[in-house]
């Protein structure tokens, strides 16, 4: 079998601008409450941000990793070890996002460190042309779809007023989070509800495969999905579960890239892709993913990872492209924060969806009493 030639994105020949400030900056946001899912539970979110300034405009970066390796490898401290001494000294103002990638690929893997960086180079270069992120990209503006991911909850009842919330609020589709001994009966309680909202779980990693006869008992809950039943690091058990179950499987923590997501749609334990920009390496990549997905028929959405207003702008205006075919994960900003960093926050109108924010970049206001406030550490790299 020959290789398709690619085909490069508009964005690979963009260039980056004169840069004349760099500064990494740790904020924690205490959440509005606990969120929990099988592997760990958190009460803020704590992140690194990434601003760039130049030419009378300013760039924003978003941090998707943890302080710890419960989700994932990469931590906050290692996120910062990667962009000040391996990431940032590879950036060269005039070079095209697409030689930034390929000097980015001599770095293995810390790509939710590459997203950081290519985040807020990405939208200095946008507010440097004085066009929306979405136009950069080349996605049109629209409404988007809204989702919303509940947190485990004590008791099936407690869950099933968490959903009568999000539905009354008029999100298009919900995610639970499940884990072994609070799912079928959880699921249970939600579907004897609600028969007829878009329902999925989401394991995180939480089963094995001789789990099989167990999760097969969600077939009878028509959900959309089972999301990441098994290890973060796999994609051939996870074809093993998915011809045991009816409903689709879902990868989350196992696509890191192209590649991953090439291998485990091959396999067929990938029927629907959650693609995370802020985990894959950025835009970029989550471009080339998305394009791979919808030739090969698979639906995309637009997962989340608790984002302040900062990465939260960034994924709504990546779900203007073509390809994601699902709601995301994009909830409401008082879901997550009693104050966030930016204005305007992100709200649902009247049928539930999400307005692209507009303006150029991100669309999106740092506030800067805000951001004092919330910020623990800052460090002036340039």
């Amino acid at each position: 079998m020959t290789a398709e030639p690619y085909v490069p994105f508009p964005l690979e020949d963009e260039r980056i601008p004169p840069i004349e400030r760099i500064d990494l900056l740790l904020v924690r946001l205490p959440f509005v409450a606990p969120f929990s899912i099988s592997s760990a539970t958190w009460t803020c979110k704590e992140t690194w941000l990434l601003r760039v300034e130049g030419g009378g405009v300013t760039g924003w970066g978003e941090c998707v990793a943890d302080p710890d390796p419960f989700y994932a490898p990469e931590t906050t401290t290692s996120v910062r070890h990667i962009v000040t001494e391996f990431l940032l000294p590879l950036v060269e103002p005039g070079m095209t996002f697409g030689e930034l990638d390929t000097r980015f690929a001599h770095v293995r893997g810390n790509r939710m460190a590459k997203a950081t960086v290519e985040n807020a180079l990405v939208e200095l270069a946008a507010k440097a042309k004085g066009v929306p992120l979405h136009e950069f990209l080349g996605g049109p503006r629209k409404r988007i779809p809204s989702g919303i991911s509940l947190g485990l909850q004590e008791t099936p009842a407690d869950l099933v007023k968490e959903v009568a919330a999000a539905v009354e609020k008029g999100y298009h589709r919900v995610k639970v989070k499940v884990k072994k001994g609070k799912d079928v009966d959880y699921v249970a309680a939600v579907r004897d509800r609600f028969p007829d909202v878009p329902l999925m779980v989401d394991a995180n990693g939480d089963y094995r495969l001789e789990d099989a006869s167990h999760l097969a008992r969600l077939d009878a809950f028509g959900l959309t999905m089972i999301e990441q039943p098994l290890s973060y690091s796999d994609f051939y058990e996870h074809s093993l579960l998915q011809r045991e179950l009816a409903t689709p499987l879902c990868l989350d923590e196992s696509i890191h890239d192209l590649a991953d997501a090439k291998a485990a749609i091959a396999l067929g334990g990938c029927r629907i892709l959650n693609l995370k920009q802020g985990r894959v390496g950025g835009l970029l990549e989550s471009l080339r993913i998305l394009r791979y997905a919808a030739s090969r028929g698979v639906p995309v959405w637009s997962g989340g990872m608790d984002e302040t207003g900062i990465g939260r702008a960034a994924n709504i205006h990546l779900q203007t492209l073509d390809g994601f075919t699902l709601p995301g994960d994009t909830s409401e900003t008082s879901r997550y924060f009693h104050e966030d960093l930016v204005d305007p926050p992100v709200v649902l109108d009247d049928e539930g969806f999400i307005e692209v924010p507009a303006g150029a970049g991100i669309g999106v206001v740092v506030v800067p009493e805000r951001l004092e406030k919330l910020t623990v550490r800052s460090d002036r790299l340039k």
